[in-house]
Order: C-alpha cells, then structure tokens, then sequence
C-alpha cells in the first residue's frame, strides 16, 4: 500500500489550492472573505454558527472528526483482510481528499472518465483503476503519453468487448507502454457494463491477446449491480470472478504481467468481497486483492446507512455520517408547512430525500422532531411539521444527506468544521 511522499509538482499543486482566492463562485461562505486566500480564511478559523463570521445559508460542512474516523476505518478494514485499496474518487473528485486516502494507506485511486484521471494526474496520483472501457481516441493517446512520461504511473482499466479491444489497439498503435487492461465480468442480465458470460470474456481475452497496445492484468466487476442483490447472489458472481481469474491464470493468460489483478468492490457489499477474494488460490503470480468503494470516506445518513457491510458485521467497526446542510427556515405559511432555502441545487436527492435532523436558534440546537422533507424544489426544501414542531422563520435547520457522490458536485470549496462549528479547512472539488 502507498504511503510513499508527493512528488514535487504535485505538493506545489495543493499548495496552489490554499493559495486560491475565495469570492462569488463558493456558496455558502462569507462574503466578507471574498480576496482572501483559502489558506488564510482556514487561518481564521471561523465558526459555521458564529454571528458576525459570515457564512451564509445554505452551506454544506464535512464533520472533521468524522471524516478522519471514516478514512482510518477503511485504512484498518483493508489492512485486516489483506486487500489493497483504491477508493472510488468520482465521490469526491477532491484531491485534498485523494491524498489524505492515499496517505491512509490507498494503493491508488479509482476513477470513471477520461477528465477525472487528468485532475488526478494533475495532483500527482501516480496509480489509477478506471472502472470503465476507455475508447476515446484522444483519451487514449493522452494516456499513451503519461505513461511514456512518467515512468511510476501505474494505469488499469476495463474491457468489456472485442469491439473495445480493437478500437483502444487502433487508438494506442506505436506507443511505448502497453495499457494494462482487465476483462469486465458484469453482473448478470440487467446489469450494467461487462460481458454477460464467461464465453464472452474468453473471446475478449484472446482479442486483447492478439493486441499489440494492450497487456492482459486480470478481471474485475461491481457487484452492486447484481440484479436482485442478496448475500447469496453477490457470493455466487464474486466466486464466478474469481473462477474466471484462476481460469484465465491457468491459461497462461497473464504472461507478461508483474501481478493479476482481481478487482471488485462498491460500498455496500465489501464484506462478501473481503470473504470471497480471502479464498483465492494461490495463482502462478502475486494477486493484488483490489477493493474499490469510495462512498465511506463520507459516507451518509440513508442511502449507505442502511446498506453498510458494516451493518452485517458490527465488529467490524462503523462508518459515520460526514455531511450536514444547513438552510434556513425562509417561510412559514400555515402551523403544517415550513420552507428553508436549499433545494435541488445544493442537497442530493437522486436516491432519497435529505432529513432533518437538528434546529438551531440562538445559539441553541435541539433535534428536528416533527420536520420531515416531502419535497424538493430547485432552491427551496419542502418541510412538512406535525402539530408542536417548533420552527420558526429564521431559524437553521441542519439536513443529513443520502448518495454522497452527488453532493460533493454540487458544491465546489466545502468547509471541513470541528464538532463546535469551528472550520480548520475546505475541501476543493473538480466536477
């Protein structure tokens, strides 16, 4: 696992980061502190709650001390169960955060698109899995020339089809470095990306093969995407990875390959991938046991709260809620309505609704009984009270979140607060 120091250029980066000027594009914060440096707002240290330190309603704060439980719990789970680890970046796309991951021990970072690799490159990350078939010509050849760059750049991505094989080959002929590539095993019918049968992944196999651009490292899926998902049928596709690895490794298929590469891992079913990937056989070369959930470093208060591993084995630890919107209370037009002002441009609500959680009055917070989301829309939540809720206009209404990976792109410079509101940073995203 790598832990090892930035480059130089990279370091110079994230210090160009703190040296970024805040005003109007980062909602939320203080319109007083438009021309300061990032780094010299963080030095204030003002406080979310504060009156007179200016942060404007909405704004969204990541919970420091959850944060960094979050990052060393996955740190000690990985470690525990001999995985490597290379956490989903398309969460966050945060470089900030790349680095506190990789600094926790992350082997690399896993990504989507051919933009998100370029912002990681940009800040150094030297390994990156991209969980996709990348067949853009341009991509490619933009990939071709990082690695003839930069020798320690360590690049993996998927292939799901012949026709993928051969246009990456056409794409790459000539260059240095082959790319190395694993075959996507999908889920089942009605799942997502990857070929359906094994048949299909040996065809894929030979055509990558016969490409001269292209060097064979392994097999990888998502297991998330299993139709009608169930411990009982994550286990069966895992094992029928696996399978495919050994077999693949039988063949002579990864000659030429330093080590195999058997990847899977969302963030709801990484107990099953630690169990099953715990019996891989012993294979002619090292295995990396590639683990890829991104979501935790987060986490959330719905979504991933109810599906955590963490839920069906306790022992284990668990994952903390990171995120809080706070909106406030901008009208009150009958005992049974209440509106704050966030809506669907500051709050994900792709998988379910925000919920509230605490109220803040003068200096005071007491939990949100009798406030529930009902709706959302563009720039207001709709607030549904019971009789006795005690909401008044003015007031802050702290929101839990569901899917991280579609907060953090609605908010580009996100403040990092201490329990007591206290901000000791803010996190830069790139979406």
């Amino acid at each position: 696992m790598s832990t090892e120091p930035l480059a130089r250029p990279a370091a110079e980066r994230l210090a160009r980061l703190a040296a970024e000027r805040v005003d109007h594009r980062f909602k939320g914060l203080p319109p007083d502190a438009d021309g300061l440096t990032v780094a010299e707002l963080t030095a204030q240290r003002r406080n979310l709650f504060r009156d007179g330190d200016g942060f404007t309603t909405p704004v969204l704060a990541l919970s420091a001390e959850r944060l960094e439980h979050n990052l060393a719990l996955m740190e000690t789970y990985t470690s525990r169960h001999g995985l490597a680890f290379a956490p989903h970046g398309k969460t966050s796309m945060a470089p900030q955060l790349f680095h506190r991951q990789l600094e926790h021990g992350a082997w690399g970072i896993t990504l989507a698109l051919p933009h998100q690799v370029r912002v990681a490159r940009a800040f150094g990350v030297r390994r990156v899995f991209l969980a996709n078939e990348l067949v853009d010509a341009s991509a490619l050849r933009w990939i071709a020339g990082e690695l003839a760059a930069d020798p320690e750049f360590r690049f993996v991505c998927y292939v799901d089809s012949v026709r993928g094989v051969e246009l990456m080959d056409a794409a790459l002929a000539g260059t240095a470095r082959p790319v190395d590539v694993v075959v996507e095993l999908g889920a089942g019918e009605g799942a997502r990306t990857g070929v359906r049968t094994e048949t299909e992944a040996l065809a894929v196999a030979d055509a990558v093969a016969a490409a001269g651009a292209l060097r064979l490292v392994g097999v990888a899926g998502y297991e998330a995407q299993v139709p009608e998902a169930s411990p009982e049928r994550v286990r069966e596709w895992l094992e029928r990875l696996v399978a495919l690895a050994v077999e693949f490794d039988r063949a002579g298929r990864f000659a030429g390959a330093g080590e195999i590469v058997v990847s899977a891992g969302g963030s709801e079913w990484f107990d099953a991938v630690a169990d099953v990937f715990a019996g891989l056989p012993e294979l002619s070369l090292p295995v990396l046991k590639l683990l890829r959930s991104g979501a935790y470093v987060s986490h959330d208060d719905v979504h991933y709260r109810r599906l955590t591993p963490f839920n069906r084995v306790p022992e284990e630890g668990a994952l903390e809620p990171a995120f809080r919107l706070w909106a406030q209370v901008v009208s009150r037009p009958s005992p049974a309505e209440a509106f704050v002002n966030a809506g669907k441009r500051d709050a994900a609500y792709d998988l379910d609704r925000p919920v509230a959680q605490v109220v803040r009055r003068d200096g005071g917070e007491r939990p949100a009984t009798g406030i529930e989301v009902t709706a959302l829309s563009d720039q207001h939540l709709w607030l549904r009270t019971e009789p006795g809720a005690d909401v008044e206009v003015g007031d802050w209404i702290g929101f839990g979140l569901s899917h991280p990976c579609t907060s953090f792109d609605k908010w580009q410079l996100i403040p990092v607060a201490e329990a007591d509101g206290t901000v000791v940073d803010y996190i830069r995203t790139f979406f």
